[in-house]
């Protein structure tokens, strides 16, 4: 499926509503008035639920205007899985074991699977929910499960979440490297959606997998960068089809960091300058941090931020990092009409 995608699919279709700020230049990359790069993977639900499928995994590459840091990047690889469930009587054709057979969840889907008793119309009665709300906790504890399977005894916790498709929705946290990192968003797709596209009668669940996270909680990675060097001390160290690899840190060079002030406007939006940023230094950028900021008596804010470069191939020299923040000063000004200070 082609990365550039309609308005309308990114957004109208997953009930996102017109004043999101998903759909804002500061979020999403547009290619024209009517096209975007695709921001999730779930703007294909809908095509694909007129196409009649009614259980189906899609795979690709999305793109997003973001934050720079070490589990940010402005394009990523996610999974999305939606089952569909006819009354909540049905689950799993053979036809997704056959979907998912060459797929990391694959062996975790078919274990959970092979008893077909997912949904059982006695346990849904004798829990005493309705169907969202059993459709929740199955959801729950099949993400559970495939985290268990994926990472074994790590740490994970739910925390509620929103998101214009699915109701109720959710996000999980795994604790890694000493803080929560998200690893995936899901819930229960909202009945406007399926009633859209001929799925009446049905409840589904859904779930979007960001592939480098979860590569990063397998094999130790550290930084999300890593996942597009051509370095071979990165790349040698990895076999396709073999698990169990840890990664094993080569020389790590050391940061610079470089503090910039200035006073913003209203227009002013972080993601835009990390834009700037991104587009001046490239990966030498490892992250921007807000570090400090007041207002004025009057009423003017200013904001100072750190950016921390770094190569994950080679020391930077001060003439290089100097002339990157020089270009970066610049370009902040002239393109986000900011006043440096």
């Amino acid at each position: 499926m082609n990365f550039f995608s309609f308005f309308s699919q990114n957004f109208d279709d997953v009930l996102v509503p017109a004043d999101h700020i998903s759909r804002s230049y500061n979020d999403t990359y547009y290619v024209d008035s009517g096209t975007v790069l695709r921001c999730h993977t779930s703007a294909h639900q809908a095509e694909l639920l007129r196409d009649g499928h009614t259980h189906f995994l899609v795979t690709g590459d999305v793109y997003r205007r973001d934050s720079i840091d070490s589990t940010h990047y402005p394009v990523f690889h996610q999974v999305f899985w939606a089952p569909i469930f006819c009354n909540l009587l049905t689950f799993f054709s053979s036809f997704v074991f056959r979907l998912l057979k060459h797929s990391f969840i694959y062996s975790y889907v078919k274990m959970q699977m092979e008893g077909f008793r997912v949904f059982s119309p006695k346990e849904w009665e004798a829990s005493g929910l309705d169907g969202t709300s059993y459709a929740a906790e199955d959801l729950k504890k099949c993400l559970e499960g495939l985290a268990r399977h994926l990472f074994g005894a790590v740490e994970m916790r739910w925390i509620d979440a929103y998101f214009p498709f699915t109701n109720p929705s959710f996000e999980l946290e795994i604790y890694f490297q000493e803080k929560w990192m998200e690893v995936l968003g899901c819930g229960v797709t909202e009945q406007e959606i399926l009633r859209n596209n001929g799925q009446l009668d049905s409840v589904a669940w859904a779930f979007g997998l960001g592939l480098e996270r979860l590569a990063m909680v397998l094999f130790d990675i550290p930084d999300i960068r890593l996942f597009w060097t051509t370095d071979e001390r990165f790349t040698s160290q990895f076999t396709k089809g073999k698990m169990g690899i840890k990664f094993k840190p080569f020389s790590k060079f050391p940061p610079c960091y470089k503090d910039m002030s200035f006073w913003i406007n209203e227009s002013f939006t972080e993601n835009n300058l990390c834009e700037v940023v991104r587009g001046v230094a490239g990966d030498l950028a490892e992250e921007v941090q807000l570090i400090d900021n007041f207002t004025n008596k009057k009423g003017m804010t200013s904001h100072c931020y750190r950016i921390a470069y770094r190569s994950m191939e080679r020391s930077l020299t001060d003439e290089e990092i100097n002339e990157l923040q020089r270009k970066v000063r610049e370009q902040v000004e002239t393109k986000l009409n900011v006043e440096l200070r």
